[in-house]
This record gives C-alpha cells, structure tokens and sequence, in this order.
C-alpha cells in the first residue's frame, strides 16, 4: 500500500506541476509579445502596475513568469525598480487563481479537457488554435494529478500516527509555516504546493488552521526559489528578488500574530464550516466524495491564500518607494570593471522567450554602440595620432568578442525553449548582426594597427589619399551610426538608405584604388605608403559590406 501510495502521490504531483507549464507556456505563447509591450508601457502609478501584475499573472497562471519578465524588463532599463515592485505585488494575488480554480472541484473535466487540448495542438493548422490546445491540454493534466494525487493520499486519514502528525500544526502554526516554506523550495512552485495542501486538507488529514498556516509558509517558500535564481544575476535583478521576499516574509510575520483572528475572518466570509467531516454514506453520496473528506475546507484555503496576498499588496502598496529605496540600500551597485560584464542577459532569465529576446537585443545594442565608439576612435587615429587609444580599441575589440560569444549562448538557450516561428525568424536576424558586428571590430582594429605601423615607420600619406580616406571613413561611421538607430528602434527601416550609402562605399573605394594606381605610376606614392593605404580601403570596403549585412537582417531578409 506505501509502494502504491508513493506511486500515486509522485505521479499526480509530477502531472500537476508539467500540467502548470505547460498550461503556462500555452497561454504566453497566445499573449505573446503583448505582454512585454504592457509591462513596457507602465506609468509609475503603482495602482496600475499591481493591476497590471494581477491581469497578467491571472491570463498565464504563473506568478514566476509575471516576475520573470518584469525582472526582465528592468534588466533592459525599460521599467523601474518601482514600477516592478508595484507589479509583483499584483502578481501575488493574480497567482491565487489557480487555488480558486482548484476550489472549484472540476476535475471531472480533467480528462475531457485532455482529449480536447491534444485535438488542437495536434490537428490543428493554425497557430493561435495549437497554442490554446497546450493551455487546455495543460489545464486537463494538472486536475488529473490533483485527481490522482487526492486518491494516493486517501488512506492515510486511517492511520492515527499521521493524523496526530497533522494536529502538531494546529497547535504550532510557526512550525506549519517552515514545513510550508520546505516543501514549496522542494517542489519549486507554489502552485503545487497549494495544491498539495488542498488535496490533504479535503482528505480529512489537515484543519483549517493548519493548512493556512501550511499556506503562510509557501508564500515564504516562493521568494526563496526567486532567491536563489538570482544568484549570479545582477543588481537590478538581486533588488527586485529582495523586494519580493521582504513584502512577503513581513506579510507572514503580521499575519501570524493575528492568526486565529485571519482563520475567523475567512469562516466569516466563506459559507459553511471549514472543517466540517463526511461521516455517513448518504453525505459521502451528496457530496461525490469519500467518508473522511471535507467539502468545503477548499474553498476555504483558496481564500485565505487570496486574501493574505490582498492585504498585503494594500498594506505594502503605499509604501512602494520605500521598500525600492530600503532594497537599493541593502544591494549597492558594486564598483567594478563594466566594460568587461554584460549589462542586460541574465541567463536565468529565459522564459518567458519574448522578454529574453529583448534582452539580446538591448545587449546587441550595446555591442552595436562599442563597435562605432571603436571604429570612430580608429577612423579619428588616421588624422591625430595617439598611442595610449591603440590599448581602448584592442579593450573594446575585447569587450565585442565577449559580447558577440554571450549573445549567440544566450539566444541558443532561447532556442531550444518552445518557440513561434517569429521568434525563431527574429533569433537568426540577432546572430547575423552580432557575427557582423564582431567582424566590423575586428577591420576596425586592424585598422588601428596598420595606422601604428604608418606612424612607428614614419610613412606619409598625400593631401589627396588622406581626403579620400576620411571620405569614406566618414561614409562608414554615417552606416554604422544608422544601424545603431536600427537596432534600438526595432521599427526603423534602413534597407534603402544602407543600400545607397553601401553603393557610394564601393563606388569611393573604387575610385581612391584608381588614383592610388595613378600616384603609384606617377611617382607620388611609395610602395611601403601604398599597401597600407591599400589595406585600409580594404578594411572599410569590409566594413561596409558587414553593415550591409546588418540591415538586410534589421529588414528581416536575413
């Protein structure tokens, strides 16, 4: 019977939880990229942020992914540390649907749900009807776990050592709150967690004082896990976690000093009595369950769960900038070399894949403006000479090599995530910039060292070469600036006017190798002058078929 029960217990939790994600990744899939573009849009009203925070979390039934992505987004500087408190805080109540749903005993729907999420993601040819498939799909295996969860943990009601177990944490709800807080970091989701406590509770094996207490704890619990995932992210991500932890630890530590008066409160509010016990065949009959179970102890968990994260979001929502200044204070931005460390991808920062792509993006714009400062400072060492910047650009063709290698891992892990051809088309457009935007550094550096060669072997360039020089160098710098423009306005068109510019590079180039030929034979020009003078056009006719490359991947021809 253990073997069977253990069995039953592993099985329904691990249906449950895959159930979770995958009914969460369905419906991020169908929100899409409007999501970012609603958390990208927040004002500082934390009104509207903790509403925003509740809608998301609500539609997508995963307060990790609401955080994920406003980390996310203040990560890449689009929102504050203000605005994402605001929004986590509505993310705590909107993650209680599910508790609510799971109160609504509509398991029977479980395996209908099922057969009708695989019909979709598997019949059907459009997108938008496969992606609600997974949520159905999704939605049906995780009351099929609950279903056979609440089976495996039915007989235990009978053994007397297990009650007694249980009854501990009615008379200790602080020791109810750590086993809450253990298991939610064991099983990495709250929502399980919930879930669990509901299963035992509706089987007679836990009070109501006791599951809230149980309750208490995996809110607790779910700020570790956000803890821990911080680990190694930088200082924007570690205030939003510790902010996270603070309003939710606090909410705990208030509410456990009011505790039996909270548990009057929900009986108050919710009908019927929490801890009332099916004790005969004919109520066993009315209410579709066993003898032993509880009808109505769900609905009652589900609300004190809700109502604990709305007092809290009210108690803690005036005191917003508070709590950013008190988490700044507590995670001080560290001095250190930054050139060297990537400001916007947290690699723990993967899912959702449309808010991990703006992150690249904001990475590769950053690469994007270290390789014109560096192909500026190389262009500007041709007409003022200064050996201390041959160091800055051999540093900054460093920092362009690291970001080229971080941004193409980071995108392969966005790769091997569920998904849409979009993303997927838009994955290979940020590879192929950032490959040529590394090429780009490389010319511009070769360009640095063959203006020290000139220099350490006093070579001399005519009025004429160094004219045609800075003409096309100028030219060059004029169609990196614009795809600088490009990659930070993802909507700015720059195929027609990259076109044009790279035709009159080719055309420049063309004509500075005529006369170079002309001087050559003419006397004007040393061989020695000459192939470096040679080189350096090659270099920028280089250049300007990289940046070329980089607007046909703006334009998505790439």
């Amino acid at each position: 019977m253990i073997q069977e029960m253990i069995c039953g217990v592993l099985g329904g939790l691990g249906l449950f939880i895959f159930g979770m994600r995958i009914m969460s990744e369905g419906l991020q899939k169908i929100a899409g990229d409007r999501m970012r573009k609603i958390l990208g849009s927040l004002t500082n009203n934390r009104f509207i942020g903790m509403l925003v925070g509740i809608s998301i979390t609500a539609v997508i039934q995963s307060s990790s992914a609401t955080t994920v992505m406003i980390v996310g987004l203040v990560n890449a500087g689009l929102v504050s540390l203000v605005q994402a408190i605001g929004v986590i805080l509505g993310a705590n109540i909107g993650t209680t649907v599910t508790a609510q749903l799971i109160a609504f005993k509509i398991q029977n729907y479980a395996l209908p749900a099922i057969g009708i999420g695989v019909a979709l993601k598997f019949f059907s040819r459009k997108k938008s009807w496969q992606y609600a498939g997974e949520g159905i799909l999704g939605f049906g295996l995780l009351f099929y776990g609950l279903f056979i969860m609440k089976d495996a943990f039915a007989p235990l009601h009978c053994s007397e050592w297990v009650r007694d177990l249980f009854v501990r944490f009615d008379h200790s709800p602080l020791l109810g709150v750590l086993i809450g807080v253990v298991l939610t970091m064991l099983v990495q989701s709250s929502s399980a967690t919930v879930g669990i406590i509901m299963v035992l509770a509706s089987t007679g094996l836990l009070s109501f004082y006791g599951s809230v207490a149980l309750i208490l704890g995996d809110n607790i619990g779910t700020t570790i896990t956000a803890q821990i995932a911080s680990i190694g992210t930088n200082v924007k991500a570690k205030r939003a976690a510790r902010a996270h932890a603070i309003f939710n630890i606090l909410g705990v530590f208030y509410i456990l000093l009011i505790m039996p008066y909270f548990v009057k409160l929900i009986d108050f509010l919710t009908p019927d009595n929490a801890d009332f016990i099916i004790k005969t065949t004919h109520d066993a009959q009315k209410f579709g369950l066993n003898i032993g179970d509880k009808p109505y102890i769900a609905r009652h968990i589900a609300n004190a769960h809700t109502l604990f994260n709305v007092f809290n979001a009210i108690l803690f929502l005036p005191f917003v900038r508070t709590l950013g200044k008190t988490v700044t204070w507590m995670v001080p931005e560290k001095a250190e070399d930054f050139e060297y460390h990537l400001r916007f991808l947290d690699n723990s920062v993967l899912n959702p894949p449309s808010i991990a792509l703006e992150e690249a993006r904001n990475e590769t714009n950053r690469m994007a403006q270290e390789t014109y400062l560096m192909l500026v400072s190389s262009a500007n060492l041709l007409f003022k000479y200064n050996s201390d910047k041959i160091d800055e650009i051999k540093k900054s063709e460093q920092v362009v090599d690291i970001l080229q290698r971080e941004i193409t891992k980071y995108l392969t892990k966005i790769s091997q995530q569920p998904i849409t051809p979009e993303i997927a088309k838009e994955i290979t457009s940020i590879i192929h910039m950032v490959n040529n935007l590394e090429r780009i550094a490389d010319h511009a550096e070769g360009m640095a060292y063959l203006t020290k060669r000139k220099v350490e072997n006093n070579l001399s360039f005519s009025d004429t070469a160094i004219n045609e020089i800075r003409e096309i160098a100028g030219e060059t710098k004029k169609f990196l600036r614009l795809l600088t423009t490009g990659i930070k306005d993802k909507g700015y068109k720059v195929l027609d006017e990259a076109r044009n510019l790279e035709n009159t590079i080719n055309e420049l180039e063309d004509k500075a190798r005529d006369h170079h030929i002309e001087r050559l034979n003419q006397g004007k020009c040393s061989v020695d002058s000459g192939l470096i003078f040679i080189d350096l056009l090659t270099n920028l006719e280089k250049i300007g078929d990289h940046c070329y490359n980089i607007a046909e991947a703006l334009s998505g021809i790439k």
